[in-house]
């Protein structure tokens, strides 16, 4: 159990939280929600003991084994597999010792450590961590590649696969969703419905919280309050609670205005002063219940487009990619025309993002045609329009470059719709958070009146009530828009077809999200992604993907053999591990060598078993 006694945290001068008591409870499932500000990250923190407590108690159990995923990951040699499985680092220690022991035929040592794994389960520890990387979209083959070769958000993705390698207790989640594409979001979201622990998990993505929590903890004006249900079953708790509130206000008022008329008017009076004085006393013991102070509800627009044709791009027979040794996609056949809601599905590096550069014409299309209208005006948002932001510029600056001739005032009441109010007009985006850049970003797009908005992750480092108010902009924006997001529950309000991006192919896919995650359940969840890691370098570019065939369908008879081959070659191992690990063998020296071979022979075969394996399950 995690106990919060009387908890008050600071961050500097800044009293994020204070007079919090509460409970979590071992299994609990909690999603952490609040406002950007309101001590989230600090909160995980203090749990993790890097802060302490300005007042107060947390209360942890003594041998509570904490796991959480690293902020940053070096460009480390190791390979993947290896730096994932470090993730358990008591067996990672024994895998070493047992290797440098029978690096030195040190039979006594070999003979300890397979006991040692064989106590921790530590056989199948590299079954784990290929497990864990397939589900975050790492096909097999990329297994043994560095750490270092891998981009930015292919390294997060090894960051969190770590983490869920740690055995853990208490499992803390920043953001996991963040980089990832919405195949290994729904593939984590299984996962974590196994987690035996306690999760703590910060999330502004309303599906996944509702998918996964048991519990919602709400910090909201230095308050901690813990909800049972997901963030849906949140809403409607609080919402009632504030309705509660504002009747218990309202009967309140109404009593306070009785009194002080009955006090007002008979103070003066003997034969009523006794009655008065009854009265004072009863005005002075209420509650004094607070007003529900409204929150600003936030929200934001897309004006209607000036000029909004029927038909606005097309592409015909497209190849699209980097150049004509990196074709991303092939023979594509879309168009977009006003009105068009279009959401786009498939794993990372499938080419998504590719398309979506080649509708706006940042990409030059290798083969094929790409037709737009006279009037076509894009709104184009991807991480690198958020990058692009200059450093050392206001918001004011960035709109003055866009509109010279339009006046200040003009500029400043149009970002104080955008939540850029008063002086926050002309500070320099230095010291702007991802998601107020992100919120910067999309107000540039929105002042220049685009008829299509093609959007790549709008979502990402941007809080929930920014994420409600994008959804309803977006609803209601006249023009079209397509769509590359992980945050289920803006792209199903947003979003009403669908088409899927992967294997070198763009197709209509025939239903909703619902219906995709039931039909990924009979798909790899590393699908499509095996081209663009296998050649990925920093700067990532997506490499060719093979030739176009249709989608291979798993062979039941041949992953029911594959399964027993790896089964057959584990029980052979553990076999060989128990005569390592009897004492009666260790005075015979050529015994433990041939066993210590037959060992290095079997495990090297399983390990081309599951490779198989996976293979086939990538069908």
């Amino acid at each position: 159990m995690i106990a919060f006694r009387n908890f008050a945290l600071r961050r500097g001068e800044r009293l994020l939280l204070s007079d919090v008591d509460l409970a979590l409870h071992a299994g609990y499932r909690v999603g952490v929600v609040g406002r950007n500000g309101a001590g989230k990250s600090s909160l995980f923190a203090a749990v993790r003991g890097e802060l302490e407590p300005d007042r107060g108690s947390l209360e942890l159990p003594g041998k509570v084994r904490i796991a959480s995923v690293a902020q940053e990951t070096p460009a480390l040699p190791e390979p993947a597999l290896d730096f994932v499985l470090g993730g358990d680092a008591v067996v990672a220690a024994a895998l070493r010792e047992e290797a440098e022991a029978s690096a030195r035929q040190d039979w006594e040592a070999v003979a300890a450590a397979h006991q040692k794994l064989a106590e921790l389960g530590g056989y199948d520890a590299e079954a784990r961590a290929g497990r864990l990387l397939h589900g975050l979209g790492f096909p097999a083959e990329v297994h043994r590649r560095p750490v270092a070769s891998f981009s930015g958000g292919w390294r997060v993705r090894l960051n969190l696969a770590r983490a869920l390698m740690t055995p853990s207790d208490l499992l803390l989640l920043d953001e996991p969703t963040n980089h990832l594409d919405l195949d290994a979001v729904y593939w984590l979201e299984q996962w974590l419905l196994k987690y035996p622990g306690t999760l703590l998990l910060i999330s502004h993505d309303r599906e996944f919280l509702d998918n996964v929590t048991t519990h919602t903890l709400h910090l909201h004006g230095g308050t901690a309050r813990l909800y049972t249900g997901g963030y849906t079953d949140f809403e409607r708790q609080r919402a009632e609670q504030l309705r509660q509130q504002q009747i218990a206000y309202e009967k309140e008022q109404a009593e306070r205005a009785h009194l002080q008329s009955f006090i007002d008017r008979f103070k003066a009076k003997a034969s009523k002063a006794r009655q008065a004085q009854s009265r004072m006393k009863r005005l002075a013991k209420l509650a004094g219940t607070e007003p529900v102070r409204v929150e600003r509800q936030f929200r934001i627009e897309f004006a209607p487009p000036p000029k909004l044709p029927h038909s606005l791009i097309r592409l015909d027979g497209v190849d699209a990619g980097y150049g004509r040794d990196a074709v991303v996609l092939r023979g594509v056949g879309f168009g977009l025309e006003a009105g068009d809601r279009i959401g786009l599905l498939g794993p990372n590096g499938a080419g998504k993002t590719t398309l979506v550069r080649t509708l706006v014409g940042e990409l030059p299309v290798l083969a094929g045609d790409r037709a737009t209208h006279p009037d076509l005006r894009i709104g184009y948002f991807a991480q690198h329009t958020v990058e692009s932001l200059r450093e050392g510029q206001s918001p004011v600056d960035h709109f003055r470059e866009l509109s010279p001739d339009v006046p200040t005032q003009a500029i400043r009441d149009f970002l104080g719709r955008w939540n850029f109010p008063g002086d926050r007009a002309f500070e320099p985006v230095d010291g702007f958070s991802g998601g107020e850049r992100a919120r910067l970003a999309l107000a540039l797009i929105a002042w220049q009146q685009p008829n299509v908005l093609l959007l790549d992750e709008p979502t990402n480092h941007l809080d929930l009530e920014m994420r409600e108010a994008l959804a309803e902009a977006l609803a209601d924006f006249d023009g079209a828009i397509v769509m590359v997001s992980h945050d289920r529950h803006l792209i199903g309000l947003v979003c009403d077809t669908f088409w899927r991006v992967a294997d070198g192919q763009v197709e209509p896919f025939d239903g909703d999200l619902d219906e995709y995650a039931a039909w990924l359940r009979t798909r790899p969840v590393a699908q499509g992604t095996r081209a663009r890691l296998q050649e990925q370098a920093p700067p990532p570019r997506p490499a060719p993907p093979p030739a176009p065939a249709p989608a291979r369908k798993v062979n039941p008879v041949k992953l029911a053999a594959a399964e027993k081959k790896v089964a057959e070659l584990e029980a052979a191992l553990a076999e060989v591990d128990g005569q390592l690990a009897d004492p009666a063998n260790h005075p015979d020296a050529a015994r433990m060598a041939a066993l210590t071979r037959q060992r290095g022979e079997l495990a090297a075969r399983l390990e081309q078993a599951e490779l198989a394996w996976l293979e086939l399950m990538e069908g």
